[in-house]
């Protein structure tokens, strides 16, 4: 049985069976991943990632730069850390601005985001824990486009967004940035699956 909370090398195809299946299986994730994203505010959307999502990363990595079977293990501990371990969310967000410098000038005002994303669910509000790869906000204050953040949840906030149609809130406590979403509840039911029985 494949282990849904962590990559190994085995889980990687070699390139030449990846590349048989790559099609069906960007199609098969991508159609996943329509239920695994949330608009918050102007700017922000939020990529629930998971195993699936994260194997196609390494193996979209490998086959991109064609680092073969060495490149693997470097992609696996990259991307291993963003798949959920069981009692956890995992997101990728993105502050997506089109005009570079609006983009330059936001994200200026955005230092920290990182650490103020929320989730409110059954009375709690859960806050983030950011990646600790790097610092994604530099000494001048401006925040990185793209965040990753983990949301720790307790067996009662599982519990609580387990229920069907169970009113979850995603947003920011961000004093430049204090928008908030009500999540789908596809997204919800999607979402459920990343934790453990």
């Amino acid at each position: 049985m494949v282990d849904r909370h962590n990559l190994t090398a085995a889980d990687i195809l070699p390139m030449a069976e990846y590349d048989k299946v790559r099609a069906e299986s960007r199609r098969k994730i991508a159609g996943r991943k329509q239920n695994r994203h949330v608009e918050v505010g102007p700017y922000v959307t939020f990529y629930f990632e998971n195993y699936e999502t994260m194997w196609l990363q390494v193996h979209e990595m490998v086959f991109i730069e064609k680092g073969g079977p060495e490149q693997v293990p470097e992609e696996i501990a990259a991307y291993n850390p963003l798949v959920p371990k069981g009692s956890e969310l995992v997101a990728t967000f993105m502050i997506e601005i089109d005009d570079p410098r609006r983009r330059a000038a936001v994200l200026s005002t955005l230092g920290g985001i990182e650490n103020t994303a929320f989730i409110e669910v059954g009375g709690d509000r859960i806050f983030c824990r950011a990646e600790a790869d790097q610092d994604r906000t530099r000494e001048d204050g401006k925040a990185s486009s793209v965040q990753f953040v983990h949301f720790d949840f307790s067996p009662g906030d599982i519990a609580a967004f387990r229920a069907p149609c169970a009113e979850v809130v995603l947003g920011f406590a961000h004093p430049n940035y204090g928008h908030m979403a009500v999540m789908p509840e596809t997204v919800r039911a999607e979402l459920v699956g990343d934790f453990d029985a």
